[in-house]
């Protein structure tokens, strides 16, 4: 199957992005491995044709708005993100009639239709700067509750948070921390934002994907405790193998990004398939709440 993969990559001009989230295998035979805005950001400046993204839903979506020239295909139709699926864009548009005076800020794990009626995306890296960019008072923040708490600890500005949650990342409980630490007592614990306010509050930092590997590349610590979804670890074990990872338990796994294989890879480039499209007017909308948080990022 590698053989095959090498060879329709070839002949269809395409380069794969793997999420830091996806299987090991996954991950080997990518291009480009990360987290899903530099993934999108790096594709877009690519002079491939297809761009195969081994990851969720919105992500698909994320490059196809920075990307319309090109093919974007998701290996499986079915591998959508829960978390993006708990708020609508009429959800979106009934809270902006509650709180008239707000800017929205919505989470890049959203559709294409909630970044289209939104202010400014942000990533969990700069959640707290994009929030203290805006000029007003309060912030309609969807739809990671928890990523809202953490950026609420950093402004002065009213949050008003939407409910919903990532359910891999919010099963993660103080006493799995505790359990952790007794034992390897002297690991660094590394968590998600997405992580309820009681798992950061124990642990010696709070990152996105990207910002653990800086954090672990700036360490002097040997070994780490890493409270996100497992498959970072093989990230971090292929770029750090000096270094020691444990898992923060068992159960961090997300079983949508666990539906891409290789077969899956196979057929989608043999058969050019699942072609994820967003409509022009949706895209362009999009493309603005993306754009002006990537300047927020230039900036910070």
């Amino acid at each position: 199957m590698l053989e095959e993969i090498l060879r329709l990559k070839q002949e269809r001009n395409a380069i794969i992005l793997a999420h830091n989230y996806q299987r090991p295998d996954i991950q080997d035979i990518a291009d480009f491995v990360g987290d899903s805005l530099a993934l999108a950001i790096q594709a877009s400046r690519t002079d491939c044709d297809v761009i195969l993204f081994c990851g969720v839903d919105f992500m698909a979506e994320s490059a196809a708005i920075l990307s319309p020239g090109k093919t974007v295909l998701i290996p499986d139709a079915d591998a959508r993100c829960p978390m993006a699926a708990m708020i609508t864009r009429d959800a979106l548009i009934e809270m902006k009639r509650e709180h008239p005076d707000a800017m929205v800020v919505c989470y890049v794990n959203t559709s294409a239709s909630v970044k289209a009626e939104s202010d400014i995306c942000c990533t969990s890296a700069n959640a707290v700067a994009v929030v203290n960019s805006l000029d007003c008072d309060e912030v309609i923040f969807v739809p990671d509750r928890n990523l809202a708490l953490y950026a609420a600890r950093f402004t002065e500005k009213k949050i008003i948070p939407w409910d919903g949650y990532c359910a891999t990342h919010h099963q993660l409980l103080a006493r799995d921390i505790l359990d952790a630490k007794e034992r390897h007592p002297d690991s660094e614990v590394i968590v998600h934002p997405e992580c309820r306010p009681e798992a950061i509050d124990l642990a010696d930092g709070a990152y996105g994907t990207e910002g653990m590997v800086g954090h672990v590349r700036d360490s002097n610590s040997d070994a780490f405790i890493i409270g996100t979804e497992s498959g970072m670890i093989h990230r971090l074990k292929k770029e750090f193998p000096e270094r020691t990872f444990h898992a923060v338990s068992d159960y961090m796994v997300c079983p949508p990004m666990k539906m891409v294989t290789l077969s899956t890879v196979v057929r989608s480039l043999e058969n050019l398939e699942h072609v994820v499209t967003v409509p022009e007017d949706v895209r362009e909308q999009a493309k603005d709440a993306l754009d002006r948080m990537i300047a927020i990022k230039r900036e910070h």
